[in-house]
């Protein structure tokens, strides 16, 4: 049984100096530590794609989340590459190949030996001796302080007055209270796109918002949608209109 062939999305390539190719191979072969991190332009990279993201038919947003978190871990792992780590200096790099340190180093060493053996000797003889595990007796009694002696009414109830006064109000008016839920978000905009039919706007299923975190709690919403495949999702250019067709 033949057929046409069936025609597949450009896919965004780079040209580099070690690498030209698919953008995918090269995050494959960075991971696979096949090619160095350090060698790689993550800034230029950026630019060429958002050149090549600025075509409307290069537009995908599966592969604009999955360029934006490779180039995520890319980051962390050249700086993980260029930030300086701390190791320990061994014997060598302490004394140098000076034979004066070694000298004061073997001198060093044999009265660290003497201590350990006089420590060692002083725990044997020490063994057999125990600490009593009872107070003095009864009779001196009377030799003990008295703690209430100096403890007066008034110092008490300024004690208790502290100890119980009740904690100040934390002044929480700087935070937006939670009013709003992705879940409540996702049932109000499947009852929005039913509205509307099978395709709108972000634009129109927001116009209803009466606060910016309504928007914002919605947008996320949207996302968990196309994440579960019940919407589908285009924009025209970048920062363009959102259009979103039902698909649940």
């Amino acid at each position: 049984m033949s057929g046409e062939p069936v025609s597949q999305a450009p896919q965004f390539a780079v040209e580099l100096p070690m690498f030209t190719g698919p953008f995918r191979l090269l995050a494959d072969l960075i991971l696979e530590q096949k090619v160095d991190v350090c060698d790689i332009r993550v800034s230029g990279v950026t630019d060429a794609y958002l050149a090549y993201a600025k075509d409307t038919k290069n537009w995908n947003l599966e592969e604009a989340t999955w360029f934006l978190a490779i180039c995520a871990v890319l980051l962390e792992l050249k700086v993980s590459r260029l930030t300086p780590r701390h190791v320990e200096p061994d014997e060598d790099d302490i004394l140098g190949g000076s034979p004066d340190l070694v000298y004061a180093r073997s001198l060093e060493l044999t009265a660290f030996r003497k201590v350990a053996i006089e420590i060692a000797r002083r725990l044997e003889d020490e063994a057999g001796y125990f600490t009593r595990d009872v107070g003095p007796g009864p009779e001196f009694s009377h030799l003990y302080p008295d703690p209430l002696d100096k403890i007066t009414a008034e110092a008490l109830a300024r004690v208790a007055a502290q100890a119980l006064r009740p904690p100040p109000t934390l002044d929480l008016s700087h935070v937006t209270p939670i009013r709003y839920t992705v879940a409540e978000a996702m049932s109000t905009l499947e009852a929005r796109m039913a509205d509307f039919g099978r395709a709108a706007t972000f634009r129109e299923i927001v116009a209803d918002c009466q606060e910016r975190i309504h928007v914002v709690v919605r947008f996320l919403a949207l996302l968990e949608l196309y994440r579960e495949g019940k919407v589908g999702l285009q924009q025209g250019q970048t920062f363009g209109e959102i259009e979103i067709e039902w698909m649940g």
